[in-house]
């Protein structure tokens, strides 16, 4: 997987609009003519199993997305194809790393060729995309003459999978990696311990998964969601046997996905420390898996039992995943355990270190030379990098890039998997339909843009960058849907950067080649956000006409808006949006994203009547400051859809902008209640509120500013006792002059429960 890569020239420009294929081929010439496929086209194969195994994977996969069928033709050779296609393991072929591969289209036949069957698997991925360049099922398919050599740019293409945070089925990992291999996307980054769970079957400690792979969700709702069987909170959670491991691994390695395991240490251990409290710092250990986000303080401590403990199981971990790389983690290890226990001071004397972080630099070499011992390698985040990094350790780096240059520069490799770019748990874009995330919204573009070469590097030290990685943290991706609608196609975007020359991204060429990808997903039952066509609809408070002035648009400011105002769903042939335009406040506008006469996004809607534009969700509401803002899921019910809240940890507070109050208003308040499971540490002490006058507490309402005259207060005892989302009795607005920001916030004596608004209705 890791063998050297060498830059192919470009011949030509970006592929036009018919070279529908993502990431963009190194080199693609044009040739004269085309080749038909029907029927009657035969499959040859030469070369070894693995190409007859790969044409099958071709054939599965043209008739998932465009109903044709072809059969591999057993008694034909490569050499005899004339008029059909050929698959071929060369050792001949003109590419210089295992996972390039040649692709030649003639009126003669199609041959894809490759020294390896990791090329030949991508050579026929990109045969498929060329074949599924629109959507339509056909008995005859036509193909332009065309010669494409193509090898990626990295060796590392990956994503990060966090499976500690929330537990996803085995089937589910499978389908990941098939909607990796797509994208030719080749390492697949298993998060698979933390404080929240340990998700890994080691059978010389069985109580990590009977004890560490199980919890109580936060919140009153789980709290009070009794088993029977047990008489106590229902449990949540799940693990990976090792035989469910072993055909996963299989699985990847088919499609030319190699899975690298983490095992974090020394931090980010207690739930290993709950199952096993010997492992721990603490005379009185935590007896339970937590369920709170954030940082914990409890770390492994240093004991050679405990280190002993760690290597048992990377002997296992290594028995199941066959890589070159295991993660280790390294992470956010917040080291006052350590100080503050006189044993470990004691050890740290022993071992000769002279601080906490060269006792964690000890930790990680310990574990590097046994990995090195056993033929494998260590990689872990940049903080292996503090108190000195282990000789052969690889570094992949978060903390932005700095993680890697210091990497580089010191002669070790490194993969560049920079928060918060390529954090795919930030949102994708504000639409009030996206799932609950991180506050900052890191589109499509944004992370398409991200630049995996650091300028600051040397020549020589270039090589040292390995390649590039999107995280998929799943603290607030509790359904595998939703890790699907967070990964792609932002997974693409990090494909083509990590696959193709420089020279050859593009990101407006990028955005018209997701139509048909968009088309392929679908196909293929792939889950996937559609924010860089939706409409965004903005409707600006009525005007002093009574009419309301609309905006739309969409991230990728690509294909025609259409809209309609009576409620019916646009058409190619709607009116076209150009320029924002008023419209009086009844009926409802809905609007879509269409390439030609082809509808390429979800419809959009919105209500005009003078209750609907005066009302804003949370996510429509300016916070008072972004410190720590998060899209938040409500935690109840347990069963159903839930609200999500957008909220500032540090500062819950709300802005209304703009409001008019010329005739006075009657604000209407929906409101709910949140866990504080956060572990924020010290900064929880520097969250205000101001005194509530009730035991229940009250929604306050400022004019102007946050210190400004209180104009209404909504008293929060109706929505006390319920977990879910509650419509706070409404408060009269006297009548102010023009416009106007309020400023919503709760009164209360601590954060746990949390205050959050759903939604702001202003009804003149």
């Amino acid at each position: 997987l890791f063998a050297g890569c060498r830059s192919l020239p470009s011949t030509r420009p970006p592929a036009p609009m018919s070279m529908a294929v993502i990431p963009a081929p190194a080199s693609v010439q044009t040739l004269s003519g085309s080749f038909t496929l029907d029927a009657h086209t035969r499959l040859t194969v030469a070369g070894s199993g693995d190409s007859e195994w790969i044409a099958g994977y071709f054939i599965k996969l043209l008739q998932s997305s465009r109903g044709f069928t072809l059969q591999i033709d057993a008694r034909a050779t490569p050499s005899h194809s004339r008029g059909g296609i050929a698959f071929a393991i060369d050792a001949a072929a003109p590419v210089t790393n295992a996972e390039g591969y040649l692709l030649t289209i003639t009126p003669e036949g199609v041959a894809v060729s490759a020294r390896d069957r990791r090329g030949l698997f991508y050579g026929a991925i990109t045969l498929w995309q060329l074949i599924t360049a629109d959507a339509r099922h056909a008995t005859r398919i036509s193909l332009p003459a065309l010669r494409i050599v193509d090898q990626p740019r990295f060796r590392w293409r990956g994503v990060m999978l966090d499976s500690a945070r929330h537990f996803q089925s085995p089937g589910f990992i499978e389908h990941f990696v098939d909607a990796m291999a797509i994208h030719k996307l080749n390492v697949l980054h298993w998060h698979l311990t933390d404080d929240q769970a340990w998700r890994l079957e080691i059978k010389k400690y069985p109580r990590l998964t009977a004890v560490g792979a199980w919890r109580v969700p936060a919140g009153h709702a789980a709290t009070s969601d009794i088993d029977s069987a047990t008489g106590k909170p229902r449990l949540y959670g799940g693990f990976y046997s090792q035989e469910s491991v072993r055909q996963i691994v299989a699985y990847a390695a088919e499609r030319g996905v190699t899975i690298v395991p983490e095992i974090e240490m020394p931090g980010h251990a207690t739930a290993a420390i709950v199952a096993y409290p010997k492992l721990g710092v603490l005379d009185a250990p935590p007896t339970a898996v937590p369920s709170d986000w954030g940082i914990y303080p409890n770390l492994y401590n240093a004991e050679e039992s405990t280190l002993r403990f760690l290597e048992d199981v990377l002997d296992e971990t290594m028995g199941l995943f066959p890589g070159e790389y295991i993660h280790v983690g390294g992470d956010e290890a917040v080291k006052d355990q350590w100080k503050a226990s006189p044993r470990i001071q004691e050890r740290m004397r022993e071992l000769g270190v002279a601080n906490e972080a060269q006792l964690q630099s000890y930790f990680v070499h310990r574990m590097e030379r046994y990995l090195r011992a056993h033929g494998r390698r260590l990689i872990g985040w940049d903080e292996i990098l503090e108190g000195g990094i282990a000789p052969d350790a690889t570094v992949m780096s978060w903390r932005g890039i700095d993680g890697a240059l210091a990497a580089a520069h010191g002669g070790h490799d490194a993969v560049l998997s920079p928060w918060p770019t390529l954090y795919l748990d930030n949102r994708q874009s504000e639409a009030a339909t996206d799932p609950p995330g991180r506050g900052r919204v890191i589109s499509l573009e944004d992370m398409y843009r991200f630049n995996p070469m650091p300028a600051a590097l040397a020549a020589a030290e270039e090589r040292h960058v390995l390649g590039l990685q999107a995280d998929a943290w799943t603290e607030h991706m509790r359904t595998e849907e939703r890790v699907e609608f967070m990964t792609f196609p932002r997974a693409a975007a990090v494909a083509e950067v990590g696959w193709s020359q420089a020279t050859r991204l593009d990101w407006n060429d990028f955005v018209t080649r997701l139509v048909p990808e968009f088309d392929r997903y679908r196909a293929l039952g792939i889950g996937h956000a559609n924010s860089v066509f939706s409409v965004r609809i903005d409707a600006q408070a009525p005007l002093t006409n009574g009419s309301a002035r609309i905006r739309l648009s969409n991230q990728g400011h690509h294909g025609e808006i259409r809209y309609t105002l009576d409620g019916s769903a646009p058409t190619a042939t709607s009116t076209r949006y150009q320029n924002e335009f008023d419209t009086g406040p009844q009926g409802e506008i809905r609007a879509a994203t269409f390439q030609g006469d082809h509808l390429i996004s979800s419809i959009a809607a919105r209500k005009l009547d003078v209750s609907s534009v005066g009302r804003r969700s949370s996510r429509d509401l300016k916070l008072c400051s972004e410190r720590l803002a998060l899209a938040l899921e409500d935690d109840a019910p347990l069963v159903g859809d839930r609200a999500m809240f957008m909220i500032d940890l540090m500062n819950p507070c709300w802005i209304y902008q703009a409001a008019d109050l010329s005739s006075g208003a009657t604000l209407s308040a929906a409101v709910g209640q949140l866990p504080f499971n956060f572990q924020i540490g010290d900064d929880v002490h520097k969250i205000e509120f101001h005194q509530p006058q009730s035991a229940a507490g009250e929604l306050e309402v400022r004019i102007d500013s946050c210190d400004g005259e209180r104009i209404a207060v909504l008293p929060l005892a109706p929505a006390a006792r319920h977990d879910d989302v509650t419509v706070l009795p409404a408060a009269r607005i006297a009548p102010r002059a023009g416009r106007h920001d309020l400023c919503l916030s709760f009164t209360q004596n601590g954060v746990d429960p949390l205050w959050a608004i759903d939604w702001i209705s202003l009804d003149r």
